[in-house]
């Protein structure tokens, strides 16, 4: 009987190159940022004197398996394709594609939307700067998209620690703005992440700019529930039903068993301090 012939096997090459896997490199979080308010601190609207930064901090696997699909069915629903892009301040001044039939169909919209929100599991770190309390107490030369982006950063960061996931790289994606802006922003997010921060640490953040048509959804749910943030701050006798749906996601000193409790001066925070 003829033997089998045996297969060399191949020797070890000790100098290839490992690449690390995904769990090894990126955590297990991805962040999408927007604003409300305007960051300029030479006009002062008396009707929203505020400046909002949100945070919604998702994890990558239920990102992809449930929040996507909800808000693409959302949409398939009501316009009978996806690549609407669903912007707060269009939907509240009916602009564009959200031009509705009657009251009761925009709140029947709403309430839908709502519901995607309530239902979608991510975490919300925002900070909410006083431009008015903050001009009287600090030069007018001040950007309140950067004093609340170090606040927000430094909070994401103890975030991270508690998932122990604070020593991979988690990507922060913002809306582009405009080349000056956008360059300002990157400098100070570096600044930030180099050390310059109240933790007094190098934070493992990369920034990424969407362009603004970008057809995000994460971009597009950060954009939602920061203006509602800001009219809490503004008028917290007011109803508002958005902020109730967003106080349970706010990122809190008790964790997911406290939630919707504890997350003043945690998850929220409001500078100058009222």
């Amino acid at each position: 009987m003829e033997h089998e012939k045996e297969v060399p096997q191949q020797a070890s090459d000790s100098t290839a190159v490992v690449l690390p896997t995904q769990a090894e490199k990126f955590s297990k979080y991805i962040v999408y940022v927007d604003e409300s308010g305007d960051h300029g601190m030479q006009t002062l609207d008396a009707h929203y004197p505020v400046f909002v930064l949100a945070f919604c901090v998702f994890h990558k696997q239920c990102y992809n398996r449930s929040v996507i699909p909800a808000l693409n069915e959302f949409k398939f629903k009501h316009f009978g394709h996806n690549l609407v892009v669903l912007h707060e301040h269009e939907i509240r001044k009916e602009k564009g594609e959200f031009r509705f039939v009657n009251r009761p169909h925009k709140q029947a919209f709403l309430d839908e939307l709502t519901a995607i929100i309530e239902s979608s599991r991510f975490m919300l770190i925002s900070c909410v700067i006083d431009k008015a309390k903050l001009r009287d107490k600090i030069a007018e030369t001040s950007n309140p998209y950067h004093l609340a982006l170090g606040f927000c950063l430094e909070t994401l960061y103890e975030l991270l620690q508690e998932k122990s996931q604070h020593q991979l790289q988690t990507h922060i994606v913002v809306e582009c703005r405009g080349k000056k802006e956008d360059q300002d922003l990157e400098l100070e997010f570096r600044r930030i992440c180099a050390g310059n921060n109240h933790l007094e640490r190098t934070l493992p953040f990369e920034i990424i700019f969407a362009d603004k048509k970008s057809n995000s959804v994460g971009l597009q749910l950060a954009d939602l529930v920061a203006r509602p943030i800001g009219t809490h701050i503004l008028r917290p006798e007011q109803p508002n039903r958005a902020f109730e749906v967003l106080r349970h996601k706010f990122y809190c000193s008790g964790g997911r068993n406290q939630t919707g409790q504890g997350y003043e001066n945690w998850g929220l925070k409001v500078y100058p301090r009222p």
